[in-house]
């Protein structure tokens, strides 16, 4: 579908990647790793031909189409969200006005004459082409596509101007899903999104009839969703035949084997170089140093391997000593005009709790956090600090209190405390400021550079309450890391606002939802836990729950015996009877056909699987290199789908047996 060929590209003298090569197969998933500045966004600027590359070509059918959402800089205004939406039909609007158009000036011919005819088979062509666009499912898409994307039906009507930079980014990508274009380029799709529109979003890329090439810091979306990684690093790119978690094993085994190699190579050339020193001034073996003179200059050097990018290590310095109790609110109330937030919220925080604070924008978890820390009063009700709690509270407006004319490092230092002072520089490379950049203003940082500089005055701080508002939004994997296993170590109570899934998982412990309009929720788990009960919960408020239960009492629904519920009447008895039905229709039934379905797709691919491993041991493959690679991503890739089908077979199966014990089938 597309092929990149020998593509370099350099900026000045850095050369962000050279002589890369590529292709992308139909409906393929392929992941950009790398730290910020690798060359990743570059990459997917040269694919969508907005920059050109120094040197190499990149290739497509023609006719395919190639959708883009960059990161950010997208603003619409002057139409409707219906009508921004709408446009990525535009060939099939532009159909049916033609037909339109065309239809008005046939009523002003005569039927017997030969325009008439000739115009009315035009009709009848265009007539065709817009059938095969299917218009009648223009209208329910774009409602699906807006709502997934955390859209109300009153927002359909507002300028696209009045929405904030995040939610100009949900536009855009909107229309992208309902334009379908053969290959998709997304860079960081879902910095923006809260974890429900995520989940959504995950799923219908999953779904996705296209190619789509993929740059995210999100750990599960990259896992769930891409069969391929090319990792950027010190300007080389290479493939891994797997997801982000197979490129992260896959790479550190491929540095060992390079620094084996390096290692060998190097030790062979100083007994080389050894004995050639040696032997130099004997004319007895003159020859045998001419010899290995030659052979010294023949060989091809290994180059040596690079260091990792970021110094792994940091810890928080030791917080101050505080009672068990950290904050507490007592019926508090909170609400801005005819917007209410919240009211007769009870919340407390003890002494080395972690939460996570998630939901959609506008839900009032800044409010909250604000509150918690006693920036903001509440309305009504009441908020108390426990014994000796010191607070640090990072938000995404400190980094624009900086002061532009001081150094990164001179603004590092002068937030450390004397104990954390001697941490900082190894701080800042943590957080991709190395060499250098710690030299830079404050003044010529872009905003995600700022934001990381008030994040590590931050954490320098000596402070026993940590409140953290999006941390990961501007931070690449290793950094991500770095703060995770550094917040897991901490003493201290922490909360999170934010929306990475991966990072909150094995850091928190409880988790509060905020929605729109509705009390905070408190879920005593972590956010597989939350998702998984939040689940159940939306299950139950839509009467499923109750309804299954009640028919795990109810008749048999295979029709082998009817027996009545006790205390149950005859038309209750028909009424549970009928529910059963269309819960058998409407659930279990499509999980069935899935599960069909699924168990001919393993078949499949295991009868292909045994093909591959028999192909991989032949003599002609293990001769071809090139072959022997193919082959081998094939059966690589073909085993992480098994390995989900398999996944996805087995919850299947466990869910439609506990639908048939609550349905009373056999």
């Amino acid at each position: 579908m597309i092929s990149v060929q020998s593509l370099r590209v350099e900026f000045g003298p850095r050369v962000l990647f050279n002589d890369l090569s590529f292709s992308v197969q139909p409906r393929e998933r392929i992941a950009f790793a790398g730290h910020n500045g690798a060359g990743k966004s570059t990459l997917m600027k040269c694919v969508a031909g907005i920059i050109p590359a120094t040197s190499g070509q990149i290739h497509a059918p023609k006719g395919t189409r190639i959708g883009y959402l960059p990161q950010e800089g997208i603003h619409v205004k002057g139409r409707t969200l219906w009508q921004e939406t709408e446009s990525a039909f535009g060939e099939t609007m532009a159909l049916s006005e033609k037909i339109d158009r065309l239809s008005n000036e046939l009523i002003k011919l005569d039927p017997r004459s030969s325009p008439y005819g000739d115009l009315l088979e035009e009709i009848g062509e265009l007539e065709l082409q817009l059938d095969a666009t299917d218009p009648a499912r223009m209208k329910p898409r774009i409602e699906s596509v807006l709502k997934g994307l955390g859209f109300q039906q009153k927002d359909f009507t507002r300028d696209c101007s009045e929405f904030s930079g995040g939610w100009q980014m949900r536009i855009a990508m909107a229309k992208l899903f309902l334009q379908e274009p053969e290959v998709l380029l997304l860079d960081e799709p879902t910095n923006h999104l809260d974890i429900g529109t995520q989940i959504w979003v995950e799923q219908y890329l999953v779904n996705y009839p296209g190619a789509i090439l993929l740059i995210s810091h999100d750990r599960a979306l990259l896992d769930t969703l891409c069969t391929r990684t090319i990792a950027f690093s010190h300007g080389r790119a290479e493939e891994y035949a797997g997801n982000f978690s197979y490129f992260e094993r896959e790479s550190v085994l491929r540095k060992e084997i390079r620094l084996k190699q390096y290692t060998a190579q190097q030790r062979e050339i100083a007994e080389t170089q050894r004995f050639i020193d040696r032997f130099r001034a004997s004319a007895n073996k003159a020859t045998l140093v001419q010899s290995r003179i030659k052979l010294l200059a023949k060989v091809e050097r290994i180059p040596a391997p690079e260091q990792d990018d970021a110094v792994m290590n940091f810890k928080f310095p030791p917080p101050p000593n505080s009672g068990h109790t950290v904050a507490k609110l007592d019926g508090v109330a909170k609400s801005y005009g005819a917007l209410n937030v919240f009211s007769g919220f009870d919340f407390e925080i003890n002494k080395g709790e972690k939460f996570a604070i998630v939901g959609p924008n506008g839900a009032g978890k800044s409010t909250f956090c604000r509150m918690i820390t006693a920036q903001e009063e509440p309305d009504a009700g009441t908020h108390t600090f426990g014994h000796k709690v010191a607070t640090s509270f990072f938000s995404q407006n400190h980094a624009d209190e900086l002061d532009p004319n001081l150094s990164v490092l001179e603004t590092v230092e002068s937030a450390a405390s004397r104990e954390s002072m001697p941490h900082a520089r190894n701080l800042l490379g943590c957080f991709l400021f190395r060499g250098d950049d710690v030299f830079k203003k404050i003044g010529v940082l872009s905003g995600g550079e700022r934001s990381r500089v008030a994040l590590v005055c931050m954490l320098l701080r000596p402070a026993n309450f940590l409140i953290l508002d999006e941390p990961t939004n501007h931070l690449d994997m290793q950094s991500q890391d770095v703060l995770q296993r550094a917040l897991i170590d901490y003493p201290g109570s922490v909360m999170i606002v934010s929306h990475n899934r991966n990072f909150l998982d094995a850091l928190v412990s409880k988790t509060l939802e905020f929605r729109p309009g509705e009390q905070p929720t408190l879920y005593a788990g972590n956010i597989t836990y939350y998702l998984e009960k939040s689940a159940e919960d939306e299950a139950a408020k839509k009467g499923l729950a109750p309804r299954l239960a009640a028919l795990g009492t109810a008749a048999p629904a295979n029709g082998s015996s009817r027996q009545s519920v006790p205390g149950v009447n005859r038309k209750e008895q028909r009424r549970i009877e009928a529910e059963q039905r269309e819960i058998r229709s409407k659930v279990l039934k499509p999980l069935e056909t899935e599960f069909t379905a699924l168990e001919a797709k393993i078949a499949e691919l295991e009868a292909a699987q045994a093909t591959l491993t028999q192909q991989l041991s032949s003599e002609e493959t293990s001769n071809d290199p090139g072959k022997l690679r193919e082959v081998t991503n094939a059966v690589d890739k073909l085993a992480k789908s098994l390995e989900t089908s398999y996944s996805r077979w087995g919850a299947l199966s466990e869910e439609i047996e506990r639908l048939r014990t609550k349905l009373g089938i056999e």
